[in-house]
């Protein structure tokens, strides 16, 4: 249906008779008829704590699109937590249930012939998935963010989610008591909210407000503060007046934004899923967006902000700093901004940041000024080489030892290798390759927070090196490199590493290499067999059919047309 023919047809829908029984049934009055019907795509659930207050935030954006003159139409979605299904084969899922969410909020909005959506999420894959719906459907949208946890708090340091599973590497290397891990999983997570750190909740969340599809500070706000339910409700507004003009995701998401989002992702040292999820969201936008954009923006672009998992501080101290806002004057006014991109208020960045102070506020040193920056360059490196023909992905910053040449350690699962580190055999200047847990190969490309946590806790994080074809945490820091692609369940060269092979990981020369001869790389190739699919019915077998390449965000959807 063409857009602009949307609420036309929906206008016309509601007036015959079966359509306006079925609607007087849900509330709908004589003169509501002509009013927008908004969907209110709502992740709440009990599952776990970054969804947990979303069904708060719903109903205060429900009356806000009331009192605006709409008619909301409040539907579910799902959530899968990434931290209680981490190190298990629930994991699996995780990425899976972005298509889900993308696919659910899809089905009803267009099912529905919805005028408009407002969207709230707040663990990991609500945000992309509600995001890659919005770019596909193309109708007034707005993101609301369910915010950011509080940090927890122990022996007078703040603690967040990932604390407790380094915890479990501090506890395995004999560093802490039982008593002493029990008060940091009991303390870690004190609330409802996303996990606290720059983790992905809070980077993808960056990245909308930076993409102008959220409210501006709304990024940064705790999930628990009243400013969060204001923003909600402010949001509703926005989204009312967005229709009333018809401004259009599509208008918005342009390969600006996209750029802009990026830059901002590396100036707060985000997570490496942001760039899977940027993937996902331009190929639904039908924006042209690659792995080596991201090596691009990072050569130039200098990280910002101390912020965990790396650094020192939460989300909710970069909130108090000035947050995203704050981090995008400062890129804008040295170029490394589009200020003439739009956003959902009909403004354009640059008029939204107007009244924004070009340096950071000399009492904070979360936004650290622009001379003095963290990193003068990014974090986020796209790798490849012989192991990776078509990238990698690693965060670079940090690191002790950007560059290590050692022996391969490999297992074919997440759960040998994790078993294999809190047995203390993993040494010094090891390569750990675990494989088969790629979007095919697991299927779902669970995340490595458990053996990344194992191995900082450990005392190995500076000096052991992990390449996988699955995902990291956004909690995850340390010389790891992830989405390697093509995976090895399509038989990709990280399927043909043999136990005490050379690899080299070169953070600087952004390489991954294999150290074998390129006649051995193809006699192995020749030699190698898929392995049997390890789900051959329900949602899992379906994705790994249907998924596409990590270095192409690892979408369903893609060469369907």
């Amino acid at each position: 249906m063409p857009d602009n023919l949307r609420s036309q047809v929906v206008t016309q829908g509601v007036q015959r008779s079966p359509n306006r029984a079925m609607l007087r049934a849900v509330g709908f009055g004589d003169h509501d008829f002509i009013k927008p019907i908004i969907g209110l795509a709502n992740g709440y659930s009990t599952i776990t704590p970054c969804n947990m207050g979303l069904n708060d935030l719903a109903k205060r954006a429900e009356a806000g699109l009331f009192n605006a003159g709409a008619m909301p139409q409040m539907f579910g979605t799902i959530t899968i937590s990434d931290g209680i299904s981490m190190g298990t084969e629930g994991m699996k899922y995780s990425l899976v249930s972005r298509e889900v969410i993308a696919d659910s909020i899809e089905t009803v909005c267009n099912g529905q012939s919805l005028d408009g959506v407002l969207a709230i999420g707040g663990c990991d894959k609500n945000m992309p998935g509600a995001m890659i719906a919005i770019a596909r459907m193309n109708i007034p949208a707005i993101f609301v963010y369910g915010g950011t946890i509080k940090p927890g708090h122990h022996n007078g340091r703040d603690l967040t989610v990932v604390s407790a599973f380094e915890a479990v590497g501090q506890h395995s290397a004999g560093k802490i008591d039982d008593s002493e891990l029990l008060e940091v999983e009991r303390k870690a997570c004190p609330g409802a909210g996303s996990c606290g750190g720059m983790y992905t909740a809070n980077t993808m969340s960056s990245a909308f407000e930076a993409m102008g599809m959220s409210l501006p500070y709304s990024s940064t706000m705790a999930a628990e503060d009243a400013e969060k339910a204001e923003s909600a409700e402010k949001s509703a507004f926005v989204l009312v007046d967005a229709i009333r003009n018809q401004l259009l995701p599509r208008q918005i998401l342009t390969r600006k934004a996209f750029e802009n989002a990026i830059s901002v992702i590396m100036a707060v040292g985000g997570s490496t899923n942001a760039v899977l999820h940027l993937l996902a969201i331009a190929h639904a936008t039908g924006v042209e967006l690659s792995l080596d954009d991201f090596e691009v923006i990072r050569a130039r672009v200098p990280v910002l902000c101390d912020l965990k998992p790396s650094g020192r501080y939460v989300a909710t101290d970069l909130h108090q700093a000035g947050g995203i806002p704050q981090v995008m004057k400062m890129l804008l006014v040295h170029d490394l901004l589009h200020g003439d991109a739009l956003t959902i208020t009909g403004q354009t960045l640059a008029e939204v940041l107007a009244d924004v102070p070009s340096e950071p506020r000399a009492d904070q040193d979360v936004i650290r000024p622009w001379n003095n920056p963290m990193y003068r360059q990014g974090h986020l490196a796209i790798l490849k080489g012989n192991l990776a023909t078509e990238g990698a992905v690693a965060k670079i910053t940090g690191v002790k030892t950007p560059t290590i040449t050692g022996p391969a350690r490999v297992f074919e699962s997440e759960e040998a290798c994790l078993k294999a580190i809190l047995a203390g055999q993993i040494q010094p200047g090891d390569v750990i390759v675990i494989r088969y847990e790629g979007p095919k190969g697991g299927p779902g490309m669970r995340e490595m927070l458990a053996p990344t946590s194992a191995l900082v806790g450990a005392g190995l994080g500076d000096t052991v090196g992990l390449i996988t074809d699955g995902r990291f945490s956004g909690g995850t820091y340390g010389m790891v490199v992830g989405h390697v692609a093509p995976e090895a369940a399509v038989g990709g060269a990280i399927a043909l590493v043999q136990e005490g092979d050379t690899i080299t990981i070169d953070a600087p020369d952004r390489l991954l290499h294999l150290h074998i001869p390129d006649e051995e790389l193809e006699r192995r190739r020749a030699a190698w067999q898929p392995p049997k699919p390890r789900y051959t019915t329900g949602v899992l077998a379906k994705y790994a059919k249907l998924v596409s390449s990590s270095s192409v965000g690892a979408v369903t959807d893609l060469g369907l047309d």
